[in-house]
């Protein structure tokens, strides 16, 4: 596996494959790898003759400092990782690197989607995972990009810069790799206890509950009241929200339409740690 650090040699280097028409796949990480983010560099190998990874903590997409300073970089053990999962390039910037100019300003008008939600929890993390995802998107030119769903708002607000950019890269959203009891990998998840971890559990058999009502046609509204009960008698576990929404918007709906296909994501608090969690309805 080729390293670089800085963006010339990176560019440099991909000059090669390009002018030989190879594919080239780009996975963007923050780092901290998993068995998820591996599942995303295995996807890629599926579309791609090179699998571009990155790992850069960005700072605009933070809104605490303290989240910032915190957030882990394993970084040897990352590059184990990915040697093992035979990814071909690990691009690890500096934070100088890929911002030369501190004052740099970026607005991207992605409309209601990084208001609600996880963008109403944290205003303007989406335009920072914007800024730094475009950057590397005119770095690499990548013919595909892989991002899991677990972030699928995440993934949602990538695919309307697309759109808005005019990129020819197409979006692979790959799916939550999950634990044999269903919990979301996360590297959060190593900052729960065991039985924080078990109490974790109630995230993923809430949204199976949910997607079986769905299936059955219980209306929302029920489905709804559904979830939130069974997060409230776990115990334990505050809910900070639970929606069922269209998934290209993600606005909540309260009725379904036939051509629509609709997500159930949820974030609750355990032990002081904040998970994520989605589960596509009609898949």
């Amino acid at each position: 596996m080729e390293i670089f650090n800085t963006q010339n040699s990176l560019r440099t280097y991909l000059e090669t494959p390009r002018a030989q028409h190879q594919k080239i796949a780009l996975v963007p990480t923050m780092g901290a790898l998993h068995e998820g983010h591996m599942s995303l560099i295995s996807e890629a190998k599926k579309h791609a003759d090179i699998v571009v990874c990155s790992i850069f903590v960005n700072p605009t997409q933070f809104n605490d400092p303290k989240d910032l300073e915190k957030y882990p970089r394993p970084i040897e053990n990352d590059i184990k990782l990915l040697e093992a999962q035979g990814c071909d390039i690990l691009f690890i910037p500096s934070v100088e690197e890929m911002y030369p100019d501190a004052e740099e300003q970026w607005q991207i008008d992605l409309g209601r989607l990084d208001q609600i939600w996880e963008g109403a929890q944290r205003p303007g993390h989406f335009q920072g995972v914007t800024q730094i995802v475009y950057k590397l998107f005119n770095l690499v030119n990548p013919d595909v990009a892989c991002f899991g769903q677990k972030d699928f708002q995440q993934v949602m607000v990538i695919q309307r810069m697309i759109e808005i950019k005019n990129l020819d890269i197409q979006l692979i959203i790959c799916p939550i790799i999950r634990s044999k009891n269903g919990l979301a990998l996360s590297s959060r998840n190593a900052r729960l206890s065991e039985a924080g971890k078990e109490k974790a559990l109630i995230l993923s058999h809430t949204l199976q509950a949910v997607k079986k009502g769905f299936n059955e046609n219980v209306a929302i509204p029920e489905l709804q009241h559904i979830a939130e009960q069974m997060i409230t008698e776990e115990g334990e576990v505050e809910l900070e929200y639970f929606a069922i929404s269209e998934t290209r918007t993600l606005e909540r709906v309260e009725t379904v339409e036939a051509d629509k296909q609709y997500i159930a994501h949820i974030v609750a608090w355990i032990e002081g740690v904040r998970l994520i969690d989605n589960m596509l309805l009609n898949d």
